[in-house]
């Protein structure tokens, strides 16, 4: 009977570091081939050339290396880069390389699918399907960072989890990726260029809080009235703005890092002065800054980007109250790139 061979990324250093001893080899082999799975990132036992042919052949006897594979890639207009990445189960995850005049920036996916069912969201409609293993994370970053050199003539210089899937839903898998991501044994990346946006797990939260991480945290608000974020964020009748206030002050306490608001104006549903004085009453409680975002249509058009003076009156009762705020158009819209779009069309 056919036994199914274990993905060599799950074991760490240690572990591998045992089973060549137990092969009847040194323990030294194990930091070798660690190196070559995380720092050069290969995609075969072929390519682990300072090992022996036996020894190659003994880790293809034993493992597999389950990397993705992009499968297509499209470029926009202004630069932004989208992935289809298949991974080695046959399903498929989008991310995206954002590239400015200063930096570039990986937005990576933690689950196929999403957990959550906000209504504007392309994502969201697709259901969740299965978390990503830290591995499957990591790859990502690795592919979009030979973009970025390649078309950019730049490392990669910042990560966002604002892909497909929320990341405090796959919480233990995004912090192993995370962790790879930012040792020196991996991509050395400082963890201060990477945020996690959530839409609002307040549980998850505090438990980040605790766990002493050093990654940024956005949240996707959108409205700070609970009615009408419950009616865009059905899921916020769980978890209502009171609890995920509460997790924010104590993420605060903690960490004494302020917390970014991901925040879209949109036409006939939070474009009114009593949803911009909400939203201010909601950043009093922890120091904070909000990103209004430009929306990208899904298709049915039940969602419309409010008028360019609701965004107006958004900024000037922000900037009345002290609260940074920064309007950010949309990158990558023709390849269907940006925020809220990502939905395996192809």
């Amino acid at each position: 009977m056919a036994t199914t061979k274990k993905d060599i990324r799950a074991l760490n250093k240690e572990q591998l570091r045992e089973f060549f001893v137990k092969q009847g080899d040194k323990a030294f082999r194990g930091n070798q081939v660690y190196e070559w799975l995380w720092s050069k990132s290969a995609h075969t036992f072929e390519d682990m050339t300072n090992l022996s042919k036996e020894t190659r052949q003994m880790l293809e006897d034993n493992f597999v290396i389950n990397h993705i594979r992009v499968d297509t890639m499209q470029k926009s207009n202004d630069g932004t880069i989208k992935n289809a990445v298949r991974l080695h189960d046959g399903l498929i995850v989008e991310s995206v390389l954002i590239p400015t005049k200063t930096r570039t920036t990986a937005c990576v996916s933690s689950q196929v699918g999403c957990s959550l069912d906000c209504r504007f969201c392309a994502t969201a409609r697709l259901k969740r399907m299965r978390n990503l293993n830290p591995d499957e994370i990591y790859d990502q970053v690795v592919a979009i960072d030979k973009e970025s050199r390649l078309y950019h003539n730049k490392p990669l210089s910042n990560i966002v989890f604002m892909g497909m899937g929320e990341p405090l839903m796959n919480y233990n898998n995004v912090l192993k990726a995370i962790d790879k991501i930012t040792s020196p044994e991996g991509l050395g990346m400082s963890p201060r260029r990477i945020v996690v946006s959530t839409s609002g797990v307040p549980k998850m939260i505090k438990k980040m809080a605790d766990d002493e991480v050093k990654f940024k945290l956005a949240v996707s608000l959108h409205s700070a009235i609970d009615e009408v974020r419950t009616s865009i964020m059905p899921f916020n009748a769980t978890f209502p703005l009171k609890d995920l206030r509460e997790a924010l002050v104590y993420w605060y306490e903690k960490t004494k890092n302020r917390i970014t608001y991901e925040y879209v104006v949109w036409r006939g549903i939070n474009d009114t002065k009593e949803a911009a004085e909400a939203l201010v009453q909601f950043c009093k409680f922890a120091p904070s800054k909000v990103n209004l975002i430009e929306y990208n249509p899904i298709d049915d058009g039940e969602f419309q980007q409010a008028d360019s003076a609701a965004t107006d009156m958004y900024v000037s009762i922000l900037e009345k109250n002290n609260i940074t705020v920064t309007v950010r158009r949309s990158r990558g819209k023709d390849i269907d790139a940006a925020c809220g779009q990502l939905a395996n069309k192809k």
